[in-house]
């Protein structure tokens, strides 16, 4: 991003949540950085709704409390606007923008985004930043238009991706995650997707399970931890079966999370 506002308003991040903020480890060092997406929507240049923004800010401080033994830092983006706003796509300019920062901030440390909705879709869209080691993005919105390309995936490779999304959602239709997954799957095989059924667009009936698998694979993917095995299994395994992993109820019960 080259400065340029919209609304009188920049991209900024929000308060720094883990190491580096005195809860982190011996002399507050920064190993990794977790930045939140939030959700937006389609068109518009309001601000970042701030339901939205406590969302990815419980997440981010559940995320920092679970590596702060490691390390982990993170931080909740606070877009210029709330919509994606057609070719102009402001969050995913502000997404390579705030990856930008980070290195700034903490130098070379690994960074996985963390997105929701139209921040999902900012997450994977930013992902060839060559500071981004993995994806996470929650009911992302990709929508298919007749004569819009599909978005690109190259960026993807060398990364590693989730894609979790629940079966029943109203608001972003879960097929198409999919179709993405499974052209991110053709070239490059470290990604994966899950499937939360009977839940829709906010995953509000499976938040724990959510929590935990997000905890596990962002801290896998920034620490080259183990994954657990339901996340070992979805990467490993081929399409259609890697792609429609189901998050099973109790996810994360037995993991320590």
């Amino acid at each position: 991003m080259d400065g340029r506002s919209v609304s009188g308003r920049t991209a900024r991040l929000g308060k720094r949540l883990g190491a580096g903020a005195g809860n982190g480890t011996a002399g507050g060092a920064v190993h990794a950085v977790a930045l939140l997406l939030p959700e937006g929507c389609e068109e518009s240049t309001a601000r970042t709704s701030p339901v939205a923004t406590l969302a990815a800010r419980s997440l981010a401080t559940g995320l920092a409390r679970a590596g702060r033994g490691n390390g982990l830092t993170t931080h909740v983006l606070h877009f210029r606007c709330r919509g994606w706003n057609g070719e102009a796509a402001h969050p995913a300019e502000d997404a390579e923008w705030a990856v930008s920062e980070v290195v700034r901030r903490y130098g070379d440390v690994p960074v996985c985004l963390v997105g929701t909705g139209t921040g999902a879709r900012a997450a994977l869209l930013a992902a060839g930043h060559p500071a981004v080691n993995s994806v996470l993005g929650i009911a992302p919105w990709l929508p298919a238009g007749r004569s819009a390309a599909p978005d690109p995936v190259k960026q993807l490779v060398g990364r590693r991706v989730l894609l979790v999304h629940g079966t029943n959602d109203e608001r972003v239709d879960p097929d198409l995650s999919y179709r993405y997954a499974e052209r991110a799957k053709k070239i490059n095989r470290d990604t994966c997707r899950f499937e939360v059924h009977s839940d829709g667009h906010g995953l509000h009936q499976h938040r724990s399970e959510l929590r935990s698998l997000a905890t596990d694979f962002v801290l896998g993917s920034l620490f080259h931890r183990a994954y657990s095995r339901p996340v070992q299994d979805a990467m490993a395994a081929p399409p259609p079966l890697g792609l429609r992993m189901p998050l099973a109820a109790g996810f994360g019960a037995t993991l320590g999370s």
